[in-house]
This record gives C-alpha cells, sequence and structure tokens, in this order.
C-alpha cells in the first residue's frame, strides 16, 4: 500500500501576481510567469501533484519546436494541415497564437527545467493525408527523467497509471517495439535491451528513472522546486473573487481552512476537465458513458469551468473528449486502453450484433466520435468486442499489461469480459452474440484479409494505421485472417479526459458569451475548449496546447498593467 504524501505547505491568506489552479500543464504557466519576474502560486485539489499530466503518455504535439531539428516541415505547412482538420470548429486565432508560439515556449522548459526532449519520428499525425499533414509526425516526447531530482517533494508526486517492480524507462516511441517483441525481435530487442539497462543502471547510480508522463510531469514540478514556486495540494478552489468585472483572486479550502488569495495579474484555471463529474457527461455528451471509465485524474470534476461559468464565462465544445477505446472495467479495475492493439493484424472489433462497425486501427478520439456520431443517429453500438486469434496472442501484448503469449487473466473470465471459444460459433455462443453473424462477419474479414485490402472500412490504408501494424505482415501490416482459436474481450468507450469547457481566446483569457474578455481570468488545457475544435491532430495535442497556452498566458499577464 502506497504511503500517504504529506502535506505540502499550508494554505495561508496571500498576494501574488499569477494564481494557477491544477498541477498539471499549469505548472507551465508557473513557470513562464516566475522567468518574467512575476510571483506565481500552485493550487492542486488532490493530495498529490502531476494531474492527468503524470498519468498520460506524456508525449506533446507542438509544430516548429527545437526538437523537431531535422524535420522536414515548416509552420506554414502545420498551419495548412490544421486549417484542413479544424476547420470552423475552433477560432483560427487560437490555433495562429499556438503555433506563432510553440517553439518559445519549449526552449522556456528547456531552459527553467532540467528536460531534455526528442522527435518521435515516424509517430505519423492523426490525418497525415490531409493537406500538411506529416507521416513522420511532429510528436516529441521527454529524454528518460531521474524523480530523485525531485528530492522529498517525490513523496507528493502523482504516481503513474502502471508502475513496475524495476523501473524501465519506456517511451511512446519504445512502445511501438515493445509491443512487437515477438514477432520483430531483431529490431525489438536492442530498444528493450537499451531501456531495461538504463533503467537497472539508474538504479546503481541511485537514479529513479521514468519516461512518458512521468517523466514531463516531475520535470515540470522539479522547474518550480528549483525556482522555489509554492505548490498547496489538497487545496480545493471554492470561489472566484471579483471587483466588478475583475477576477481579483481567490478563495482556497484546505483541510476545512478557508484562505484568501489576492492574484494582482490573473487567475489561470488549468484544473483539468469535468472528467469524473458523471451528471455533467451524462448531460453534455452521453448517457450511455460508463461512470468513471476515465483516465483522467480523479480530481477532474470541472470545478474550475463551474466557478468559471459563474464569474460569467461562456462554454464550448462541451460533447468533446479525448475519447479512446478500454478493457471494460469490472471490481476495482480501472480501464486499460487498447492503442496498438486495435492496430494488429489477426484481430477485429464486433458489435453486439457480431457485425464490424469501424476500421479498428482509427486515432481513438475519432473511434469515440464515430461511436457519439452513431448514438444521435439512432443506431447506437450497444455493446464492443475486440476479437482475436491464439497467433495474435502469442505475438503482442495486449492492454499494456499483458506479455505476449500469456494467458488471458482468469479474472477476465470470471467478470465477463472475456471469453474464448475454439470456433466462431463457439466464441458467439460464449459472448452472447449472434452465432451465424459472427461467422458471417470473420469470412469476410479474413477474405478481405487474405487480399490485403479492407473494402468496408479501409483499416492500413493511412500511415497512421500502418505505424501500429506488424510489418512483418504483408501485403497490409493491419490484416491478418483469423485462424484456430478465438477469443473475445469486451471494449468500453473511455478517453484521457474531457476537452470541452470555457470559451478562451488568443491570450487564453476567458470570454463572455458576447467575446469580451474578463480580466484578470485565463484558462488553458482541458478546462479551455479545444484549440483544435473537435481534432486530435497528432499524439500529445492536449499536453502541446496546455504548454504552450501556459507561455501565452503568463506573457499576457505579464504585460497587463497591474491593478
Amino acid at each position: 500500500m502506497r504511503t500517504p504524501p504529506p502535506p505540502g505547505p499550508e494554505a495561508q491568506d496571500i498576494t501574488v501576481d499569477l494564481l494557477v489552479v491544477g498541477s498539471g500543464t499549469g505548472m507551465a504557466a508557473a513557470l513562464a510567469a516566475h522567468e518574467r519576474g512575476l510571483t506565481s502560486l500552485v493550487i492542486e485539489k488532490t493530495a498529490l501533484v502531476g494531474g492527468s499530466t503524470a498519468r498520460s503518455g506524456g508525449a506533446f504535439w507542438v509544430p516548429g519546436n527545437p526538437a523537431l531539428a531535422g524535420a522536414d516541415d515548416s509552420l506554414q505547412r502545420a498551419a495548412t494541415y490544421l486549417d484542413a482538420v479544424v476547420g470552423d470548429d475552433a477560432p483560427a486565432r487560437r490555433r495562429a497564437a499556438f503555433l506563432a508560439n510553440g517553439a518559445d515556449a519549449v526552449k522556456l522548459l528547456e531552459r527553467t527545467t532540467p528536460m531534455r526532449f526528442f522527435w518521435a519520428k515516424g509517430y505519423a499525425d492523426y490525418h497525415p493525408e490531409e493537406p500538411g499533414g506529416a507521416a513522420l509526425g511532429r510528436t516529441c516526447e521527454c529524454e528518460p527523467f531521474d524523480l530523485k531530482q525531485l528530492g522529498d517533494e517525490l513523496a507528493r508526486f502523482r504516481p503513474g497509471v502502471l508502475e513496475a517492480p524495476v523501473p524501465v524507462p519506456v517511451t511512446g516511441a519504445d512502445y511501438k517495439w515493445f509491443n512487437l517483441m515477438r514477432r520483430l525481435p531483431l529490431k525489438a530487442l536492442p530498444v528493450i535491451i537499451k531501456r531495461v539497462f538504463q533503467g537497472l543502471l539508474g538504479l546503481l547510480r541511485g537514479q529513479r528513472l521514468a519516461a512518458g508522463g512521468q517523466a514531463l510531469a516531475a520535470g515540470l514540478f522539479t522547474g518550480l522546486v528549483r525556482a522555489r514556486i509554492p505548490v498547496w495540494t489538497g487545496a480545493r478552489l471554492v470561489e472566484l473573487r471579483r471587483e466588478g468585472e475583475r477576477v481579483t483572486g481567490a478563495v482556497v479550502e484546505q483541510h476545512g481552512r478557508r484562505v484568501t488569495v489576492t492574484a494582482r495579474r490573473g487567475v489561470v484555471l488549468a484544473a483539468g476537465g469535468f472528467d469524473h463529474d458523471m451528471s455533467m457527461r451524462h448531460a453534455y455528451q452521453s448517457p450511455a458513458l460508463v461512470d468513471h471509465a476515465s483516465l483522467g485524474s480523479e480530481g477532474n470534476t470541472g470545478d474550475a469551468i463551474k466557478l468559471g461559468e459563474e464569474a460569467g464565462g461562456a462554454l464550448t465544445l462541451m460533447t468533446e473528449s479525448w475519447w479512446f477505446p478500454a478493457v471494460a472495467p469490472f471490481g476495482s479495475q480501472t480501464p486499460q486502453v487498447l492503442l496498438a492493439e486495435r492496430s494488429l493484424p489477426g484481430s477485429l472489433m464486433v458489435d453486439e450484433q457480431g457485425k464490424r462497425f469501424i476500421n479498428e486501427a482509427t486515432d481513438y478520439m475519432t473511434f469515440g466520435q464515430s461511436l457519439l456520431a452513431r448514438e444521435r443517429a439512432g443506431r447506437p453500438v450497444k455493446q464492443m468486442w475486440l476479437v482475436f486469434d491464439q497467433r495474435y496472442r502469442n505475438g503482442y501484448m495486449l492492454a499494456g499489461l499483458i506479455m505476449p503469449g500469456m494467458p488471458l487473466p482468469r479474472a477476465w473470465f470470471d467478470g465477463g469480459i472475456a471469453f474464448a471459444g475454439k470456433t466462431a460459433g463457439e466464441l458467439a455462443r460464449a459472448a452472447g452474440l449472434p452465432e451465424r453473424d459472427l461467422e458471417a462477419t470473420l469470412a469476410r474479414f479474413n477474405q478481405q484479409a487474405a487480399a490485403g485490402r479492407d473494402e468496408d472500412f479501409h483499416r492500413g490504408e493511412s500511415a497512421y494505421d500502418r505505424y501500429y501494424g506488424d510489418p512483418s505482415i504483408g501485403p497490409n501490416p493491419n490484416l491478418r485472417a483469423l485462424e484456430g482459436r478465438l477469443y473475445a474481450v469486451k471494449v468500453v468507450l473511455s478517453d484521457l479526459g474531457t476537452c470541452g469547457g470555457l470559451t478562451a481566446d488568443e491570450h487564453g483569457c476567458v470570454l463572455r458569451a458576447d467575446g469580451r474578455p474578463i480580466e484578470g481570468l485565463y484558462a488553458l488545457g482541458n478546462t479551455a475548449g479545444n484549440v483544435f475544435g473537435r481534432t486530435y491532430p497528432g499524439a500529445g495535442g492536449t499536453i502541446g496546447q496546455g504548454l504552450v497556452y501556459g507561455y501565452i498566458v503568463a506573457r499576457h499577464a505579464a504585460e497587463r498593467a497591474a491593478p
């Protein structure tokens, strides 16, 4: 059992230049403000620092940043891409500001933290065939980071979703090869050996290396510690203080005691979305969503969005989330996301009728949006099943924790989320699916897979699809006929957090319904409406916009005249 974290600094009545609510990408705003000579304070509702960023893959999508050196790209090409995929779903000036400030935001992080970044070359944009799309991608990550740089503050840092007994700093770019360790050992083993050796050597040196969201969030937190920017934990925002139409600070509650924070330059709402407020989710998104299946931090209950709305802020894009299909949770289990699993050959997905309904390998946000579009059209997918064969099970990881060749957990069968059968008919009977329909679906899928062309849903035609495919399978790395023993695992629609919230402008200022900014109030990350509208442009789009708008907000606040 994890030791309860220490309480951290005690809240008190205080005056600062910038109050940041939330300790995910909002930490970038505090660092940028500090570099400009402003005093900052970060408050965090939960007992742990890092927010959903610490639980994430940690990638960031920021075109034109220094880590992309060597990429054949330009800001103009990235602008063309965003114009194509976002269109009128979000203001063009918001994404223009994002592009114009991306490089400076990443340089700021390199100056103010110990982090170093690299390009995840080959991780395609999610819509690479659109004008300006990049098949080699624009996604970057943090190099493996020593969590012990946090010193005593490590006890207040949020752990990752999965923690291995021996820390192996697996980056998102590495994951593809870990997943193919059995299928392509000559390519995968050097990557695996490098990371295992790196983790073990780190232990011998007294380090605790981490990658992904753990590395990024810990790097941001380390920057705050070194800059002596205080972070109050267990500190809940309960009220925004106003003088007329201007926000002047906030009332914060910590352990039942309330204090007032006066913010001379502004309050930054960066507290995530409404991931775990199921009444909001059912009202704005879908009554069919599974309770608390979101992978967002447990503190993300929409508090900042509600208070921003009370202060006069308008809402936008509330139907949207960073959707992600996941293995159905049961009991105390949390959802386990399905990323590469949906792209790999020897698998397909079916609905409660035993029929395919989507290109399984499509990006995860589009996957969720497609499901909800069907629901709104009166054609809901009531159940989802990932169907695969024994060869698939022998060859690939599953749900990020079941190694190739390992049997499915007994608890999955006992919990009614996994079934097996020697034939399609036997599997259908076990899972309660229409026998003839599933047999017909598999027969058609196998016929198309043998030809290497999915005429029904075009799986494998996108560079993004192929990124997580198996290149040892041809002619289509995403398709192979299923044979022998079959399995079905139940899938639900999960997410990485909601991405609708307060309407903000190109400076990060919260806007009223009439378009006027609320003086002294900013919003970024998942507390604000998605910069990219209803689109996920590439891996790290959510973190990328949070980091860049942290920089933008701090600059705007620094340039405002203090009251």
